[in-house]
């Protein structure tokens, strides 16, 4: 028996889960038509498989028809879903995985223009700013007909299989009425005392229970502090808490702490990398020592040591991981086989989350597998006949397919012209706040070094240096530079810098700087708070009607948090269309996209954030040696099929580029190219 806390079983009523981790609920937005079908499961049954010991589904499942999917959700209020339910838990309970399922009704978080264009319903009259639809005051009837629909979709859950339910008690319905902030009503829902606010949610519990019996197992994941004026206060969530363990209805808590109304609340709520590890950890443990209940939590447990502390200290019962089994869907595994060195790190950047918020499917940054277990397994086969791969560059797209080619069996040789690798994720770690992103380098490394991959630092590869080494494949993953070229001008700004001259520190801020961002991705808004922090004066412009479109909203946050505070300004749907010296200024002329009108501006310093332009002199270099020419069976690329296009007969190699080499993209794009090119070599 391990005497590691993690690997110890847990009694959760009749259930015994086998181990303290778990994942909570989430929405990768997966489902098809509603369903959660083929990848849905193959996502839940990846992490059974590697021995979770309980998976929270649906992030959350939606009980009403007023309750539309924005984010993809499951939808419970259909009887067709029993026995996509039934597939889905048949398949995890085959590797000893628990399953349940998160059920809400999303109330204000949500729009009238999705599903069947209903209406949205709250015990609040103010719309949502994140989802910004004006909700219809709820009325009796609506009351009496969603408690009638959570109590149908409890019962179709255990139909479907499911070991237990989970409420959604934060930020959705249930919880719009118990907090204070959220509820104009006025009568026995209404929010002159505690008891009325808590009814709707414990009216639901006692219907939902009726249906379902006191053995199938239901818990809330509520917040227990709102953490903001007006709302509920620890002390009030204690009290609530331990109402929940008296009413003994609940056979479980699982903790929040925030709102998440907005995007810098749900921030709060799910921090995100630079923020603080486990920040409401302690705060779980109060309500599990107040309520004697079993306690679960997940907010930023990323790493195996937080989640040890948090069992071994009794603040938790089951520790959530949820983004770290984005990552690495095998961390139970690794754990049990003593590889801990050898998880892939969640970097927390939200990737998954924000995509999620921008009506995508959830994808991790730099695992690429997550998400298409169907087409694209987490495993590595070997490769039956081994060959001699050459890689110039080792950024996240070299290193990434070095790791993958080595791990098939190849020989791998890396050049890599820098001291050090990473590419653009070590100029992106130069922020402080964003330092973690170079464990998607340093993870890599680690793999290559444990696979006998070689690297050449400090050389700048040419044709003669790769063809010497008599490859069988050659990957060109160099990159790109900074583009200054303006939109359609055909010509470079003149006397401008990059964002990456500033972010770098090669080049030192201005006293008054414009930083001219058509990219609408992070390097615009690093540089702006790199010129920031040194006291400059700063304009951030695009010619887009928003800014920073790329950046999304949980990363959103951190920048401007840390913005405001300066003599910053965003000017939104204005082009720069060039850069004049004028005597010891340079003159910026400005238009727009919306009409003729231009206008023009003075600055000590203009920054252009434009995306790269592939660094490809070395493959078009190597193309006439190649044997396929550097074309590319898409086809064959994207089934992760072997290549064999074949251009030049004479031709000693293969050759591809992958990554920013190929056009700007972004890191979880490169990462993907290499896997799926390199795991059919």
């Amino acid at each position: 028996m391990s005497t590691d806390p993690l690997l110890q079983p847990y009694q959760l009523k009749h259930l015994t889960l086998k181990n303290r981790i778990m994942t909570t609920s989430h929405e990768p937005a997966y489902p098809e038509d509603g369903m959660p079908k083929e990848r849905y499961r193959a996502y839940h049954e990846e992490r059974a498989k590697a021995g979770v010991a309980m998976a929270m589904t649906a992030g959350s499942a939606a009980v009403s028809k007023d309750s539309p999917p924005v984010f993809n959700n499951v939808l419970v209020y259909k009887d067709e879903v029993v026995p996509w339910i039934r597939e889905l838990t048949d398949s995890c309970h085959e590797h000893g995985c628990a399953m349940m399922i998160q059920l809400t009704h999303l109330g204000r978080r949500t729009t009238w223009n999705k599903g069947d264009w209903l209406p949205s319903v709250s015990s609040s009259k103010h719309r949502e700013p994140a989802h910004r639809a004006f909700p219809k005051l709820i009325e009796d009837w609506d009351i009496e007909r969603i408690i009638t629909d959570f109590a149908d979709a409890a019962e179709r859950m255990k139909a479907g299989g499911m070991d237990g339910i989970e409420l959604q008690v934060y930020g959705h319905l249930l919880d719009q009425f118990w907090s204070p902030l959220t509820n104009d009503l006025v009568g026995p829902y209404g929010a002159d005392t505690l008891e009325n606010r808590m009814r709707f949610p414990m009216d639901v519990l006692a219907a939902m229970r009726k249906r379902v019996g006191d053995d199938f197992i239901v818990g809330f994941r509520y917040t227990a502090d709102e953490a903001q004026k007006g709302g509920i206060t620890a002390e009030e969530g204690i009290e609530i808490s331990k109402k929940l363990a008296a009413s003994g209805q609940l056979d479980f808590l699982n903790v929040i702490r925030g709102r998440i109304q907005t995007d810098p609340a749900m921030t709060d709520v799910i921090p995100v990398q630079g923020m603080k590890s486990a920040p409401h950890l302690d705060f779980a443990g109060e309500v599990r020592k107040a309520t004697g209940m079993p306690t679960f939590h997940a907010a930023r447990i990323p790493d195996v040591a937080t989640a040890r502390h948090a069992i071994a200290s009794g603040l938790l019962d089951m520790v959530g991981m949820t983004r770290a089994h984005m990552a690495d869907p095998h961390i139970v595994q690794k754990i049990m086989e003593g590889r801990e060195e050898d998880i892939r790190p969640c970097v927390g950047a939200t990737y998954c989350l924000d995509r999620i918020y921008q009506a995508g499917e959830a994808l991790c940054i730099h695992n690429p597998s997550t998400g298409r277990e169907l087409t694209m397994p987490h495993k590595i086969e070997p490769a039956k006949t081994r060959r001699k791969v050459v890689i110039v560059g080792a950024g996240p797209a070299g290193l990434e397919a070095a790791r993958v080619a080595a791990e098939r069996g190849h020989d791998v040789m890396v050049f890599e012209a820098q001291p050090d690798p990473g590419g653009q994720i070590r100029l992106t770690a130069q922020s402080p706040r964003r330092k973690e992103m170079i464990s998607i380098i340093d993870w890599r490394m680690a793999q290559c070094a444990a696979r006998d991959v070689s690297f050449q630092f400090n050389t700048w590869a040419e044709a003669g240096d790769v063809m010497a080494l008599d490859p069988d494949v050659v990957i060109i993953a160099t990159g790109g530079m900074p583009n200054t070229e303006l939109f359609e001008t055909g010509r470079e700004a003149d006397h401008v810098v990059t964002a990456w001259d500033i972010i770098s520190g090669d080049v030192k801020p201005a006293d008054n700087v414009l930083i001219y961002d058509e990219s609408g991705d992070h390097p615009g808004l690093q540089a702006a708070e790199v010129a920031a922090n040194a006291g400059s004066k700063v304009e951030v412009m695009t010619p887009d009607r928003v800014f920073a479109p790329d950046i999304m909203a949980m990363n959103l946050v951190p920048y401007m948090r840390s913005l405001q505070d300066k003599d910053v300004t965003f000017t939104v749907t204005r082009r720069l269309l060039g850069v004049e010296k004028s005597g010891n200024k340079l003159t910026a002329t400005i238009g727009t996209d919306y009409s003729d009108h231009t206008h023009q501006a003075d600055y000590d310093q203009v920054v252009v954030n434009y995306g790269t332009l592939p660094m490809d002199d070395l493959y078009h270099e190597l193309r006439p040696h190649s044997s396929n020419g550097g074309a590319l069976d898409q086809d064959a690329f994207i089934s992760c099929e072997p290549q064999a296009v074949v251009r030049n007969a004479k031709g000693t190699f293969q050759l591809f580029r992958i990554g920013d080499a190929v056009s700007a993209r972004n890191t979880h794009a490169a990462i993907y190219d290499a896997l799926r090119l390199t795991r059919a070599i």
